[in-house]
C-alpha cells in the first residue's frame, strides 16, 4: 500500500501559504505591541501616595482608607469618619456613621 501522495502540492501555493502565514504572526506580534502600549499609556503611575503617618484621635484604630483629589478619609472602628487634607495631619471634619456598631 502506497501512501505517498499522487501530486506535489504546487509550488506558488505553498509560497502564497507561507506569505499569509508570516503576514498573519507580524500583524498579531504588532497588535500585542500596540496593546501593551495602550495599556502603559492608560495607566500611568500613581501619583499621589498615602502618607507615612495619619494624625489619628487616641485610641482610634483605622478600619478602612481611601483617597480623594484634595482629601484622606478614614473610617474607623467606632462608626466615625474623619476627612484628612491630603498629607494627613490636619483633621477637616469627622462624620458619625448611623447604625454603625461601636464595638462593644
Amino acid at each position: 500500500m502506497n501512501s505517498a501522495p499522487d501530486a506535489l502540492p504546487d509550488a506558488g501555493l505553498v509560497r502564497f501559504l507561507k506569505i499569509l502565514v508570516t503576514a498573519l504572526a507580524v500583524t498579531m506580534v504588532v497588535g500585542l505591541i500596540v496593546l501593551i502600549g495602550l495599556f502603559v499609556m492608560r495607566f500611568p503611575d500613581a501619583s499621589a501616595p498615602f502618607p507615612a503617618e495619619i494624625a489619628l484621635p487616641d485610641g482610634t484604630t483605622a478600619s478602612a482608607i481611601t483617597r480623594g483629589p484634595d482629601w484622606l478619609l478614614v473610617v474607623t472602628s467606632d462608626g466615625r469618619a474623619l476627612v484628612y487634607s491630603p498629607d494627613g495631619r490636619i483633621l477637616r471634619q469627622e462624620i458619625v456613621i448611623s447604625g454603625a456598631s461601636s464595638g462593644d
